[in-house]
Parts: C-alpha cells; structure tokens; sequence
C-alpha cells in the first residue's frame, strides 16, 4: 500500500522539490542579466532592494533576484558559483526550515544568500557555529561576499570584550557560537545598565550543524554561575566515604537512567565514616547531596570518555564532538567531586546566577532555521519542540559511497583483533582509512593495539590532540593515511582524497562502535563520498559495548549468556537478529534521550515564564519605562496586603487594628500616616494610604533634587557644567532609583533560582507517594514565584523610601542598607521592621532622632493571616499622649519636631 501512495504521490523529498522547484527557475532566470552587470551596479543592488523594502516589498518579493545577485557575488569574491541544490538549501533557510545536506555539499556557501536577504533589513542575522574555530572561519571566507554587497559583517569570539562584541552584534550579519550567543543573552539581561548589554532583538538566526546544537547540546542547559559561601573540601572527605561504599551493600545504581541511591546499610556506614548521628539533619543535610555526587562520579563518570584530566584540571568532553567544551563545568557539586575523585586541585562549587535551556532560548528568534547533513531521524523532535520542518535536498552529484552491513562479535577484545587485521589488509592496498572511535580511551586503544600489530605511520585525534586537527584532517585522505579519530572527524570537516586514491576506491572509514544515536553515526559515514567521490564505510560492533549491553535486550542478553569461547569471539556472527537487536538498542537510547531532553524543557518551562517576566522587568527599568508605574503598584500591592491584614473588609472600622497598621506602615515607608486624614470618609483608607505614601515620596525627591543642587553647584568638576543643576539632580535620582531595584531584583532572583534547584531535587521523591513531580513542582514553583514578587516589592520600596541624603549619594554606586535578611527566605510572607538608621550600609532614616523614636516592631504574616506586632522595647507610639505634658498626640507635637 505505501508503495503505490508513493507511486501515485511522490515521496516526501520528491514533493519537497517539487514545491521548490518554481523558486529556483525564477532565481535562475536572473542569472543571465545580473552577471552581465558591473561590480558597482551588482553592488547597487543592495540599495534598490532597501528602498523596495521601506516601500511595502516583502523579503519573500525580493528573494528570487536577491539570491541571483548574492550568488552573482559569491562567483567573483570566492570563485564559487551555487548549484542549483544550493539554491534550493538557501530557500529552505529563508523560509524558516531545516535543510538536510550531505556532506560535501558546501552548506557554508549555502547560508550566503538567505543571509543577505534576511540582512537587508539592519535587524540582524545570527550565523550559529558550534566552535570559535569555525565562526571566525566562515566569516573570514564568506564575509567577503557581503562585504563586496555592502553588508557589514560581525564575528563574536570567546575572548571579545564588551565593545568588541557590542560592534559584532552591531553588524548586519554575525558569526558567532550558540555558547557565545546564549550567554551573551543570560549576561545582558543580568546587566547594570544598557550600556553594558551587548544582543539586540533576536531576529533570525541560521544554525549550521543544526541537530548537534538543538538535539544533542539540548540536554545541558546554560548557567552562569557564581561561588557560595560552603567550602569545597567536604568533597574530599565525602570522597575517602565513598571509595569504601560497595556495590549491592551500600548502593545501588541504574546505569540506565544514571540514577544511584544509597541503602540503609549505606547511610548507616557513612553516618559512621563521617561521624554524623543523622545525615537528613539540618546540620548535615549536605553531605547526602555530596555522597550521591560522588558516588555518580566514580561509577557513570570515566577518566577519557566524559572527561580528561590536563595540568591539574578536569575537562569536560563533549560525547558529540569529541572536543573539550572549553570554560565548561558539571553544575551542582558535580564537578567537585570528580576532582576530589581525581585528587586534583578543587575549585569552589557554583551557584546558580542565571540560566536558560537551548530549547528555551532560540525558541526566542523571530526566525529559526539550520542545516545538517543529519537531521531527518529527529524530524519529529525539530517539528514538536522548534516547529522546523526537515527537507533533504538532493546532492548535486550521485552518491556512490558504500555503506556495508555490520559485523557484529560476541566480545569487545575479538573486534577489535578484527578490525586491526582488516585495516593491515585496507592500507596495503593503498587506500586511505578513518578509523571512529567515541572516546578518548578506545582510539588510544586502537593506536596501541597497532603499535603491537607492527603498524605506525598512524595519526591519532582525539580531545588530547586538538591542536594537530588542523594538520591531521588534510592528510587523512592520502594513499595508505591511517587516521584514528573520536567524534572530532564527525563533523566540520571534509576529507579530500589525494591523487590517484579515487582509483583504488576512495576512502575506507571504519566505525569501531555504535554510538547511541544513528545520526552521530551517519556523520561518520559522511566523511566520505562527497562530492561523487567512491568510499566505504563499515561498523564493527560487539555485544559487550555500552549501547548493546545496556540497550540490547533479552535476546543479547541470552546470546551472551550461550556464547563461546575465545575463537569464537574472534569470528563475526553472521545473526541478522543480533544486528536488528543493536539497531533497536540504538532507538531506545534515542528515545530515552528524547525524554531527557522534554524532562528538561518540561521543567524550564516553569522557569521559562518566571524568568521572561524578571527579564522584562529588569529592560523596563533598564529603559526607564513605566518606572513611575512600577512604584506605584509596588506600593498599592504593599498597603493591600497591609490592610487585608490590619483592617479587613470583612470588619468594621472601629475594630480594625490600628496600632498595628501604623506600626507596619511606618516600618514600611519610614514616615506616619495621618490617621486622621485617613478616616476621612470622603477618602478610602487604601486609596488615603496611599497617596500620603506616594506624596511623602515625591517630598523626599525634591528634597534630593534640591540637596543635589546644592553640591552640584559646589563641584568644580566641568564635566557637570555641561548640562542644568536640576536636569543633572533628577537624572542622579533616576539613575539610582533604578539602580536600587536592579540590586533588589537580581539579589532576590538569585535566591529563587536557588530555591527551584532544591524544588527540584526535592520534587523527584515525590513520585514514591503517587504524586507527579512535574505538577508539584509548578505548584509549588508558583508559590515561589508569588513570594519572590512580594519579597522584591518590600525590599525595592523599603530601600527607595531610605533616600534622603543626595550628598552622600552623589557617587554612581548608591549605598543603601539592606532589608531584613528574613525577606528573602520567608516563602508567602512580609516582613517590617524599623530600628532607626540600619546597620549594614549605613542607610536608613537620616531625618529620625532615633533616641527618642525607638521604635522595632516586627509583623510575620501570609496574606491571609494575622499576628499581633511584637513590642521588643517600651516605645512612645504616634497616637500616645506627648510625655512632654502638652495634652497633644506624640505624633502631632514632640514626634512631629523628632521627624
């Protein structure tokens, strides 16, 4: 049946170009005319297309005769004309989607014309690499084409400054790495002031190597980080506990899922080692958390597979890539304890600053698009989580490569013997051989195992070696060339055969393992072929490798069980079952991967909604918009939880508590409402409430104004005679008005990020009591949101109601004291205390005589819940007769003089 559907309808790739086809014929009908123009008239082009642009065109009118011109430029800077599957990427691209190229097939010249197009507009194009190496190369080679068209071209560099990357980004085009751009992005919004941050809008974004950034790098979310308070030597003494625990006894682990729990004879023993009565106390909560990190370290964590070890420092290897992910670190305490398993100098465990998932992030592109030579087997993944459809574009030329079928050997030792005798047979012939291996430790292997066999003349790449790729990849395809290479030759990089090698078959490339996903695979494979150029390529697999022994199944399972002895292992089994069961082992880890990557995009969705909110609250203030706006519904929100408190609707005036309100007012704002004039009752209590505490703010800003004025006239700094004493007052004032709420928002944002990373963690037991840890964590990760707004609005209002004193402000950097520390720890409650000048920063009241107004009183409430202020002192409150003996209120005699 699906083969007659695919007879009468085409194929899914057939109906693609079908659609595409009427595009390029109109490209290409331009070609004639435009390569018939002058350099100067070619580069006149981009102008008539702005001014069309600004006339109502469309990109999408503009595109046939924009990718002629482009095209047009690229034959005379480059010497590089685009075929016609070239012209058929680059439409993809433009329209949003992911275009599957095999190798060879010049993809880098393929986002020149959709990046043109898009760059016509000045709002930015993003070319997204996956290292610095290759950003800074295809800027170098294609900028020039832009250059020539007159866009300007930008390149973002791990080592950039600020202005540096405020130009790249700056430019119509920018080369840059998703690392750079994602964090660029976390540092920005976490920036003191506009001048600092560096992105514009996020308009459109043209991702190369598209699955490798957006599936296999979508598992780790990016986080800035910054250093605690805790030490880092606990991990040492965790880790001597842990060399001692056993497997079964002490804990057990699923190598599966990665997940490891201690027994109760394990806790006992470490409570004993570690000299602990009860580790799950608050004074030793910690070291359950150090335990499990280290016990993950020594059993899921291999010295040369997911890391390498390099001048005292543990470096992060990138499973995909092969490479060392530079400036990387395992988060949560992960990190520490591979150093303390490694006994290498420990750097200081991180704290979550900010962080964002990739999903997350390029999720925020105007435009999203990418192109791969691998992306059609997470087709569905790109379409749910991106919305980008995958469309495979034909090669230019017939792919001729040879892809053989596995062999597949009982033991890991038999295939490797194997595969060291057929690469002494391949490069005898003279052909040139790739070796793939997935880790650091198997192509040393590999590379002894050689040296044992008689054969040298090897070259091995590998995270160790990097620095030779540059010299290594253009010899690989020589006569007889043995290369050995983890995942670093998988992608990025073509191989081009020497004279005389197409003859003899091409390159032979020779997969020692199955990696856990197919497309990692494929890339491999597509290190040869390219171009129409033969080649071979080959897998040789055993059931003891990781994907098979922990994927495999029962029919592995029992085979190994039933195999036999050393010349067997040695022979390849000629079992389609067997070779179906890896395939299908390989699905499953895809798919486990998958539900890793949805488990992770699931939980920042959460976080996803909370930090868009915190982000553009931060851009307003940053901006100066709404500023007014924000303090006003700070201080409503403030006084309406002060009266559902005090003086509910649900009770009459005269029972309200007065007292109490008075007391949290003045905690609050630092000044005493007129009851009086509150009981008006032409004026609501809230509404009286809160114009007295808004006129009292405006009060003091004059009064900062004027005071400012003052010295600015004193200053004998020129620079501050450029512009009037009154516009350079209220610009200071605004400037640490929002440079206060700045403070209080990224303080308390942090406190919070903290507090979802041990919702998290805490969440996942939850699941043992039939409860779904994803709904309790939005639960409960909405009350903590809730509470971090109110935390932020006591905080911000308590410290914007301190500034009164413009002299001792007239620095850049405001110096306030701090709210109180229970603020920010208190989940669902406010909190008001007054004590006069506050110590830590030496802000506070500085119109209070604090001798004669000393006053503390605290209130602990929800919302919805009421305690009586504790009296901490005898104090004199407003409404008390004046101890002067005048027969008047404090507050309307010797109170009124004090304040």
């Amino acid at each position: 049946m699906l083969g007659l559907l695919k007879k009468l309808f085409g194929t899914s790739t057939e109906r693609d170009i079908k659609k595409l086809t009427p595009l390029l014929e109109q490209v290409n009908a331009h070609e004639r005319r435009i390569s018939a123009m002058s350099n100067d008239t070619l580069r006149g082009q981009t102008g008539l297309f702005k001014e069309k642009l600004l006339q109502g065109a469309t990109l999408d009118d503009l595109l046939p005769e924009a990718f002629a011109v482009a095209r047009e430029a690229a034959k005379r800077v480059v010497g590089m004309r685009p075929f016609d599957a070239q012209i058929m990427g680059g439409i993809v691209l433009h329209g949003g989607g992911i275009a599957e190229m095999v190798t060879g097939e010049g993809k880098t010249l393929v986002a020149v014309m959709p990046s043109y197009l898009n760059g016509l507009t000045g709002d930015g194009v993003h070319m997204v690499t996956v290292n610095d190496y290759l950003a800074r190369r295809d800027a170098e080679w294609m900028g020039p084409i832009h250059r020539f068209l007159g866009l300007n071209v930008g390149i973002i560099q791990h080592d950039m400054s600020e202005w540096e990357r405020q130009a790249g980004y700056r430019a119509d085009i920018t080369y840059g790495t998703n690392n750079e751009y994602g964090f660029d992005y976390l540092r920005d919004n976490g920036s003191p002031s506009l001048k600092h941050c560096v992105q514009r809008k996020l308009n459109y974004a043209i991702v190369d190597e598209v699955d490798s950034i957006l599936i296999d790098e979508a598992r780790t979310p990016l986080i800035i980080s910054g250093r605690p308070e805790k030490s880092s030597d606990m991990y040492l003494r965790v880790d001597d506990v842990v060399r001692q625990l056993r497997k079964d006894i002490h804990f057990e682990k699923d190598e599966k899922q990665r997940h490891i729990i201690l027994t109760d004879d394990g806790m006992v023993m470490c409570e004993r080692l570690l000299g602990v009565d009860d580790m799950y106390t608050d004074d030793s909560i910690g070291y359950v958390h150090m335990i499990e990190q280290s016990l993950k370290a020594h059993h899921f964590f291999k010295r040369d597979d997911e890391y390498m070890v390099k001048d005292d420092e543990v470096l992060i290897v990138d499973e995909f890539t092969g490479r060392v992910m530079e400036g990387r670190r395992y988060s949560d305490g992960l990190h520490q304890a591979i150093e303390a398993k490694e006994r290498v100098p420990l750097r200081f465990e991180s704290q979550t600053i900010a962080t964002i998932t990739y999903q997350n992030y390029f999720r925020m592109y105007n435009k999203l698009a990418g192109m791969t030579g691998t992306a059609l087997t997470e087709a569905v993944e790109f379409e749910n989580t991106y919305n980008l459809t995958v469309t495979q574009i034909p090669t230019n030329l017939p792919l001729i490569r040879q892809d053989q079928t596995d062999l597949v050997f009982a033991s890991e030792m038999g295939k490797f013997n194997y595969v060291i005798r057929d690469i002494a047979k391949i490069t005898a012939s003279g052909r040139p051989i790739l070796v793939g291996t997935v880790s650091i430790e198997k192509s040393e292997q590999v590379a002894q195992m050689l040296d044992q066999a008689g054969i040298t003349g090897y070259q091995v790449l590998n995270a160790k070696h990097h620095e030779r790729e540059a010299a290594i990849v253009p010899n690989a395809g020589k006569r007889s060339a043995i290369t050995i290479a983890t995942n670093m030759a998988g992608r990025g990089t073509d191989i081009k055969l020497a004279e005389g090698v197409r003859e003899l078959g091409g390159l032979y490339i020779i997969g020692t393992e199955r990696h856990e996903s197919r497309r990692i695979d494929n890339q491999l494979r597509g290190r040869c072929g390219r171009q129409g150029d033969p080649g071979t390529t080959r897998f040789y697999v055993s059931l003891e490798d990781e994907v098979a022994r922990l994927f495999g199944g029962n029919r592995v399972k029992s085979f190994m069980g039933q195999r036999g002895g050393e010349e067997m292992d040695e022979t390849p089994l000629n079992m389609r079952i067997l070779s179906r069961s890896i395939e299908s082992a390989q699905r499953k880890v895809e798919e486990f991967n998958f539900e890793s990557r949805k488990h992770l995009l699931d939980y920042d969705q959460v976080m996803d909604k909370q930090r868009k909110y915190i982000y553009g609250l931060r851009r307003e203030i940053l901006e100066g918009r709404n500023l007014t706006d924000h303090l006003h519904r700070m201080i409503q929100n403030i006084i309406g939880d002060m009266m559902d408190t005090y003086a509910p609707e649900d009770k009459s005036p005269d029972n309200y508590d007065y007292e109490g309100l008075e007391a949290a007012f003045f905690a609050m704002f630092g000044f005493e409402f007129d009851l009086d004039d509150s009981t008006d009752e032409a004026e609501p209590l809230p509404d009286s409430l809160f114009r007295q505490a808004t006129e009292e703010y405006q009060r003091r800003e004059a009064l900062f104004v004027e005071k400012l004025q003052i010295h600015f006239d004193e200053s004998e700094d020129e620079i501050y005679r450029t512009i009037s004493p009154e516009k350079y007052a209220r610009k200071r004032f605004q400037q640490i008005e929002a440079s206060e709420l700045l403070r209080v928002i990224d303080e308390k944002w942090i406190n919070h990020l903290y507090e979802m990373d041990y919702l998290r963690e805490s969440v996942r037991l939850r699941a043992f009591g039939q409860k779904d840890p994803l709904l309790e964590y939005k639960e409960e990760g909405y009350e903590l949101f809730n509470n971090l707004i109110q935390v932020i609005e006591d905080s911000a209002i308590q410290m914007l109601y301190r500034i009164t004193d413009p002299e001792r402000r007239h620095g850049m950097a405001p110096d306030t004291g701090r709210a109180p520390e229970g603020q920010a720890k208190t989940q669902r409650t406010r909190e008001y205390q007054y004590s006069g000048a506050t110590k830590e920063g030496g802000g506070g009241f500085a119109h209070l005589n604090t001798d004669q107004l000393n006053v503390a009183a605290q209130k602990k409430s929800s919302r919805s819940e009421k305690q009586q202020p504790v009296r901490v002192v005898e104090k004199i409150m407003p409404n008390d007769p004046c101890p002067c003996g005048s027969g008047k209120k404090y507050k309307k005699c010797c109170g009124r003089i004090n304040n």
